[in-house]
């Protein structure tokens, strides 16, 4: 599984960063981040591309999103 930290990145560079590992045909990746508009966006992205999301909320800034196809 490959991981994609975008933690305290600005948009559109989550969304950019994640694309370029899906575009790579990853199949499971876990997105790390810190962002609520970033975890709308990646999950938004996520869920065109057709991959299912698990979803983790360790704090009020940090999660993780386990993507899998």
């Amino acid at each position: 599984m490959e991981t994609v930290d975008v933690r305290g990145l600005s948009c559109p560079l989550p969304v950019m960063r994640t694309k370029q590992v899906i575009d790579k045909g990853a199949r499971e990746l876990l997105v790390r981040g810190n962002s609520s508009v970033s975890l709308e966006n990646v999950s938004r992205l996520a869920t065109s591309q057709g991959y299912q999301i698990n979803m983790k909320v360790n704090d009020k800034n940090n999660w993780e999103m386990e993507l899998k196809k």
